[in-house]
């Protein structure tokens, strides 16, 4: 057996064996959406929706450290990246342990707004969200580090473990359904944390970096927030609102298009995770950096197009697949959110490319964008046709700016690699 996986080992690189263990990751993931969707039915998936929708809002919000620590991982060395990431973990923690109380202070007004039929499971949820926050750091130092298989472990032990233990506390006991989603959530923290930098983690020291780093990771730290803020409002602002405007029916219908059609944005990530270290590196080597943007933008716009055909050509084949006959009624909009999504998936990868380079003007452009689709949302809600085209219209004017900024660059001959 060993003969066969030292060559094995030889030919596949750390990335790629990254990639297929983060489809893996995407898969399984995908997999607790779907068997979920499919025991639960449209108007009880909707409650669930809105766990899994606070939990990628809050992945968004965790990767704003987790961003700046794979940063600056690469930058810093010796002692100084020892008390930044000691600095790193106590803020990430004090963020972390907020947040999770204001959840849990405001979960019966989050049930008024969202109408689910527990605020207990948003109590749960606020409980684990401060493990979350040690987790990101944590794999923040594995994406700088480039080690890759230690951080596609901690990713793999999230989604294993939650779909194990929320797939058997829902067939072990016969209560809220949303509530003991929520324990598998936290659960699927608690394993994520593994494995841990113990000796990287320290309260007790009070060591602060020179004046000059702890402004760069500070400027870095606020803008990448701001994006982080961005990426959340685009990705889950629709969900919530749909929640809130329309019935529990219409919003699970919804729910489940948003998840097949946001394949491609899932896979993005993947190439995310690789764009950031890598586009450091090469600055730092002084090397140019816009080959390997090409080359991720060439991938992910050609994974949206295969994405966006497909669900065009066989849209009630893909719902009776995943979800089953009860959400056929929504077949004719999955081509059109999938468009969506892949078009703010391409322009997704150059704005986290000027953000590695510490251009923030892209950032600005998403944010006013992501701001826009709330407003067309809100004004524009009459029915979930409506929602899907007022976002592929906010999607591709953002393209097209992020576009127009990346030409004008080029044209004017800016040096990239400064």
């Amino acid at each position: 057996m060993s003969a066969i996986t030292l060559p094995l080992k030889n030919k596949i690189s750390p990335e790629q064996l990254f990639m297929i263990s983060g489809l893996l990751v995407n898969g399984g993931n995908y997999l607790y959406n779907l068997v979920l969707g499919r025991i639960l039915g449209p108007e009880k998936f909707a409650d669930a929706a809105i766990l899994i929708t606070f939990l990628l809002v809050l992945s968004f919000v965790a990767m704003t450290f987790q961003l700046v620590t794979a940063k600056f991982s690469v930058i810093f060395e010796g002692t100084v990246f020892e008390t930044f990431i000691s600095n790193t973990y106590k803020k990430a923690s004090i963020v972390g342990v907020v947040l999770g109380i204001i959840v849990i202070l405001f979960s019966s007004e989050l049930q008024d707004f969202f109408k689910t039929i527990s605020s207990n499971m948003f109590v749960v949820f606020g409980i684990g969200v401060p493990f979350y926050f040690l987790m990101s750091v944590n794999r923040g130092i594995f994406q700088g580090k480039k080690e890759l298989n230690s951080l596609s472990v901690t990713y793999q032990l999230e989604m294993m473990s939650r779909l194990l233990i929320t797939f058997g506390l829902l067939f072990f006991f016969q209560i809220d359904s949303s509530l003991l989603i929520s324990f598998g959530i936290l659960g699927s923290f608690l394993f994520g944390l593994f494995p841990f930098k113990l000796k990287k983690f320290s309260f007790s020291k009070l060591i602060k970096l020179e004046s000059t780093k702890s402004k760069m990771v500070r400027n870095f730290f606020i803008i990448t927030a701001f994006y982080e803020l961005t990426q959340i409002i685009i990705n889950n602002s629709d969900i919530l609102l749909v929640k809130h405007y329309f019935n529990s029916y219409e919003a699970g219908l919804y729910a489940s298009l948003a998840l097949i059609g946001r394949v491609v944005y899932f896979v993005a990530w993947m190439f995310v995770m690789l764009l950031l270290p890598a586009v450091v590196q090469l600055k730092k080597e002084g090397k140019s950096t816009v080959p390997i943007l090409l080359k991720y933008v060439s991938y992910i716009a050609a994974i949206a197009i295969a994405i966006v055909l497909g669900c065009a050509l066989f849209p009630n084949l893909i719902i009776q697949m995943l979800f089953g006959d009860g959400y056929l009624e929504i077949a004719p909009l999955l081509w059109k959110y999938a468009l969506a999504t892949g078009i703010f998936a391409v322009s997704n990868i150059f704005a986290y490319y000027y953000l590695s380079l510490d251009n923030y003007v892209p950032v600005v452009f998403s944010g006013i964008f992501g701001m826009l689709q709330i407003l067309l949302v809100v004004l524009f809600h009459n029915s979930l046709e409506q929602v899907v085209h007022v976002q592929i219209i906010a999607m591709c004017i953002l393209l097209f700016v992020q576009l127009f900024f990346f030409s004008l660059k080029n044209l004017k001959g800016f040096n990239f690699i400064s």
